[in-house]
């Protein structure tokens, strides 16, 4: 009798955990045959970050515009609104619990007193500075330029996912519009590519156990766990939060807006989760973001397609919530007085961030220095949190693709859809 193969989930959680038992039975010296174990994970994780990548701009493309030939523009605005409402309302309840959860716990204070001169600042705070430059809260204006490239090759090729959606939104909606075997022509096309796409990603899905032992090991061997012991309040703070939002308010969501089984839906998208938890990288995991929504939750493509893209790039519940329990967190550390107006400030500075400044380069540091600039602190409070960031950053994007799946979900519900998820 031929031995059941072990599900793609279960093997990507059997990788994760011997992650964790390699990464804390090792260190960072441990070599054989001259080749060190940390330079070998180094390779496997990018090879499988960089195949991941690979499939982006294409799977993007396609999947878009062959979800807008099918759309006409009564129909188009109705989903850019319930997509929009939705990623509009879930950033700012994300946003909200981080600071329930920020003010419950306050990690900013110890024994009575400000955390900082218990904690210290980080020696990388002077580069983080210096990554972060000079972004101010103007960059979040500089959207509207990202949105329209000038030049849509160069945008793709710089990973721009906002320019490359507007393009693929735009293109999609004039291919409806075309009449006759041209039409055909374009409609079979697109549709083939979306197909040969979601194969690609197939295949690279084998390997994801192999790409999530390796990413995961080297976070630990590079991290330790004796870091984590000054800023532990913080950290806690941070992943109850998470949590709160992933399991309470987004199943709570999927089961009396949606009408869908949450445990169903969890289920169908743990490749993903797990993925993501891994590669810290909602885009770098869009593809099999997608593989799962429409394959394993049963969501259309005309909506996936929509949806999924949009909200790798803008819908960031997880980071919203981080960088106001982070700026909170920074503040309660340097003796602010928290008022009201303050505490406003922070909430809607992240929601503003967590969606404008998506598209720039180390966006969380970025989205929380300007927090920190709009409520008078020094850029230097970073420093408290870069120790723990890095694994706050994979449980954060775990939840942001959680969410925009979710989205899908719940609009393709609300446009009439049978998915595979129902009770």
């Amino acid at each position: 009798m031929a031995m059941k193969k072990i599900a793609l989930h279960w093997q990507i959680l059997i990788a994760l955990c011997l992650a964790v038992v390699t990464g804390a039975s090792l260190d960072q010296t441990f070599s054989l045959f001259g080749v060190t174990f940390l330079s070998v994970l180094t390779f496997f994780g990018t090879l499988f970050l960089n195949a991941l990548k690979m499939l982006i701009v294409p799977l993007v493309m396609a999947s878009i515009i062959t979800g807008m030939m099918s759309l006409n523009a009564d129909t188009l605005g109705r989903l850019g609104a319930k997509t929009v409402s939705y990623y509009a309302v879930t950033s700012l309840v994300a946003i909200l619990i981080g600071l329930f959860f920020v003010n419950l716990f306050q990690p900013g204070i110890i024994d009575g007193e400000p955390a900082r001169h218990v904690i210290g600042l980080s020696s990388d705070t002077d580069d983080v500075v210096s990554r972060v430059g000079d972004k101010g809260a103007s960059d979040i204006a500089e959207v509207l330029l990202r949105m329209v490239p000038p030049n849509i090759v160069t945008a793709a090729a710089n990973g721009q996912m906002l320019g490359l959606i507007f393009f693929s939104l735009i293109f999609g909606f004039f291919v409806s519009k075309l009449k006759g075997s041209v039409a055909q022509i374009h409609k079979d096309f697109w549709q083939g590519l979306l197909d040969i796409m979601m194969m690609m990603t197939d295949l690279i899905m084998r390997f994801a156990p192999l790409g999530v032992y390796a990413l995961v090991t080297k976070v630990i061997l590079i991290s330790g766990v004796d870091a984590f012991e000054p800023l532990a309040i913080f950290f806690g703070a941070v992943i109850i939060a998470l949590a709160t939002h992933l399991l309470i308010f987004l199943p709570l969501i999927l089961r009396y807006i949606a009408k869908v089984s949450p445990a169903k839906h969890f289920k169908a998208m743990l490749p993903a989760l797990l993925t993501a938890f891994s590669t810290s990288s909602s885009s770098a995991t869009l593809p099999i973001t997608m593989d799962c929504v429409e394959n394993r939750s049963g969501v259309s493509n005309q909506v996936a397609g929509f949806t999924l893209p949009l909200g790798a790039t803008i819908n960031m519940d997880g980071t919203a919530l981080y960088e106001c329990v982070a700026a909170m967190f920074i503040a309660q550390a340097y003796g602010l007085t928290l008022d009201v107006t303050t505490q406003f400030t922070i909430v809607l500075v992240a929601l503003l961030t967590s969606i404008g400044v998506a598209g720039i380069p180390s966006a969380s540091l970025v989205a929380i220095t300007i927090i920190l600039s709009a409520i008078g602190l020094p850029l230097e409070g970073i420093g408290l949190i870069l120790v723990v960031d890095r694994v706050l950053d994979m449980c954060r994007t775990s939840v942001n693709v959680f969410s925009d799946s979710c989205a899908a979900v719940t609009i393709a519900r609300l446009e009439g859809e049978k998915t595979l998820l129902l009770k």
